[in-house]
């Protein structure tokens, strides 16, 4: 499978990544799929809703590293945010087809936290934030047995028109 997508979405990621940064951004993927690619056709930022609460519904999982807990290691998005993005992207003949976040001073690989709770279907972007400068962009795809591997992006301007 291969993630198409224009310039564009990538600027729109990277300066998303760095305006939160310390903290890691997070957003969602619109576009089409194919038998052998996904598009993008939107890219729509969200609000990292890490909070408190919503670590100690992960209690399962260790933090990343001594950030613990915080933005600065963990995104997410909040449930009511997805269902009104997907509804959107129905009436516009679109699908979430991935997600995207940036790790702050970290590789652009998904930690085990992402994989944990990745979903299947979906092409994840992570982007490396270097002290405040976006530098290295990866998309990652789950395998029949939940690990990550790492999924061409092909970025051509022609993208944009679907």
């Amino acid at each position: 499978m291969v993630l198409k997508l224009c310039p564009e979405h990538l600027q729109f990621i990277r300066s998303h990544a760095e305006s939160t940064y310390p903290d890691e951004c997070c957003g969602l993927l619109l576009g089409k799929l194919s038998q052998d690619s996904k598009t993008v056709v939107e890219v729509m930022a969200t609000e990292n809703a890490w909070n408190p609460e919503t670590a100690e519904s992960f209690p399962t999982i260790e933090p990343r590293s001594e950030l613990g807990f915080t933005k600065r290691s963990h995104y997410t998005i909040a449930p009511e945010i997805m269902l009104k993005a997907q509804t959107e992207a129905r009436d516009r003949q679109l699908a979430i087809i991935g997600i995207y976040h940036s790790h702050p001073d970290h590789p652009a690989t998904p930690s085990e936290f992402d994989r944990v709770y990745a979903w299947q279907q979906y092409s994840y972007i992570i982007v490396s934030v270097q002290q405040g400068k976006a530098c290295d962009f990866n998309s990652w795809s789950l395998d029949d047995d939940h690990q990550f591997q790492l999924e061409e992006m092909n970025v051509e301007p022609t993208q944009l028109k679907t």
